[in-house]
């Protein structure tokens, strides 16, 4: 499935890029796009008693149409319902006249157990809550249980953000073209759409390369030609060295499992950063894992000459106040001497956790220093951490968590890992993926910061920014998957290897 995601905006400018190339016009597009609907209606539901037909006034009600038609030529059971009129001298209104069935008013829509529906409503273009006859519509299919099926996407559900918008139907299947949308992926809308299938109605890759998409579901072809493979002549360093900052005595437990993401993803050489109350702490627990004293800044500009490590993870366990905040910059601030032509300065800093509410209320240092550093800053914040950042972002409702990534992206210019069920990764440069192999047993202490770790490993091993926030989500959604039940976060980084392998290949 192409990893492409479309929003309602840029499939209807694809419709029309469609058109004026030729050789399908309009009507033609909805009839490919209806007889789709209908095959998969005669080869799912054949034992359907009888299959609804809800058709609204728009181009979503003209697909219906079509379906309602060729269901009916073949000898199906239709009832057809429509809760307005086609605009007339559209195509929905050719796509109306064409079909030879009565149709009811929504209104009085009437099924029994065992009937189907194919919601032909709104689709993906809806913007404002379904209400009347059509939220009623959907209460009765919900109360009798009947197999639903959705053209674009499940009437209520906003195509663009994923949003229910009042009520909506729960699909069983949803026929989508051309591309999947930002709806499909983004909860609670994932929820429901049930099998969510991409049908060709004639609109050729040409047309959605000439739309300059910026939108993309995360899944490997989006990132796997950037994993990195060692070279031959691989020393340990070349293969990238990461510096964990860990925190004190009492909290060093989290620090670890971020060095342990970034050694099984490919870093050759990882080092915790300790402070030298935790180093006997520490010092009890690594084995591959190194260790180095870094109590003030001055112990991490000694790092940095001596090391030269190419990524860092800050946050986990680090606590909150002013040394996470002069870490960071510190990091960040290195990486200005690229600009000169030093070629070693870190090629990214992870802020997790405790480093990002380090931030909390005044985060325009940060913001400053990653826009004027060569070494890319990225910052994964739960629900919770990204309201301390962004807190405006967080609290408009208008915006889709889409539209929270990308804008808060632009504004730190850092790559922005939203966490969740639905992890939005975007980039300062407007790209943006959506993750949908999420998995509830990720839900546990210690998850986030393996992550962490995952994506400083690849960082470390020149895997641009985008690209290895996106390959460690999914790599670490994946191995949460596969684990299963009982997983913790120390079964995580042991997780990733057979994932690795794969992805490589031989």
């Amino acid at each position: 499935m192409n990893i492409d995601l479309l929003t309602p905006a840029e499939m209807a400018q694809a419709d029309r890029r469609a058109i004026e190339a030729g050789p399908l016009d309009g009507i033609g597009l909805m009839r490919n796009a209806g007889q789709a609907v209908a095959a998969i209606v005669l080869s799912r539901f054949a034992g359907a008693r009888r299959v609804h037909v809800l058709c609204g006034s728009g181009n979503n009600g003209g697909d219906g149409y079509v379906v309602a038609t060729i269901l009916a030529e073949s000898g199906v059971a239709v009832s057809l319902w429509a809760s307005g009129a086609p605009r007339g001298g559209g195509d929905a209104a050719l796509a109306a006249a064409e079909c030879p069935l009565p149709a009811h008013p929504l209104a009085d829509f009437a099924a029994e157990r065992g009937d189907a529906v194919v919601d032909a409503l709104y689709g993906a273009g809806l913007s404002k809550p379904l209400a009347g006859a059509d939220a009623a519509a959907v209460v009765k299919a919900a109360a009798l249980r009947l197999l639903v099926v959705a053209i674009d996407l499940p009437s209520g559900v906003s195509g663009t953000g994923g949003a229910v918008l009042g009520r909506a139907f729960r699909a069983d299947v949803t026929v989508t073209f051309v591309r999947r949308k930002p709806g499909h992926l983004l909860l609670p809308g994932r929820e429901l759409c049930g099998e969510v299938i991409v049908a060709d109605i004639g609109i050729g890759d040409s047309v959605i390369a000439s739309l300059g998409i910026r939108t993309f579901a995360n899944e490997p072809a989006l990132w796997r030609d950037r994993l990195p493979r060692p070279a031959v002549d691989a020393h340990k360093y070349k293969r990238g060295h990461v510096g964990v900052f860990s925190g004190g005595p009492h909290a060093t437990g989290a620090a670890r499992l971020s060095a342990l993401g970034a050694a099984r993803c490919g870093a050759g050489a990882v080092t915790v950063l300790s402070p030298g109350s935790a180093m006997q702490v520490n010092a009890a627990h690594l084995t591959a894992i190194m260790l180095r004293r870094v109590d003030d800044i001055a112990d991490l500009a000694g790092f940095l000459d001596d090391r030269r490590p190419s990524a860092f993870v800050l946050g986990p366990g680090f606590g909150v106040g002013e040394k996470a905040r002069e870490f960071a910059l510190a990091v960040l601030r290195a990486g200005k001497s690229e600009h000169d032509g030093d070629k070693s300065a870190p090629h990214g800093l992870v802020c997790d956790a405790d480093a990002i509410t380090s931030f909390r209320g005044d985060p325009e240092d940060i913001f400053a220093a990653a826009a004027e550093s060569a070494t890319a800053l990225v910052l994964t914040p739960h629900e919770g951490e990204f309201a301390r950042l962004f807190p405006d972002l967080s609290a408009d409702a208008s915006l889709s968590k889409l539209d929270k990534a990308r804008q808060a992206a632009a504004r730190s210019s850092a790559v922005v890992v939203y966490k969740g069920p639905d992890t939005v990764i975007a980039a300062p440069d407007g790209r943006a993926a959506i993750n949908s192999n999420g998995a509830s047993w990720l839900a546990t202490a210690g998850s986030g910061d393996v992550l962490a770790g995952i994506v400083a490993g690849f960082l470390a091993q020149a895997m641009p920014a985008f690209e290895a926030a996106c390959a460690a989500v999914w790599i670490h959604a994946e191995a949460g998957s596969r684990f299963g039940p009982g997983l913790v976060a120390e079964d995580l980084p042991q997780a990733l290897p057979p994932i690795l392998r794969e992805l490589l290949g031989p």
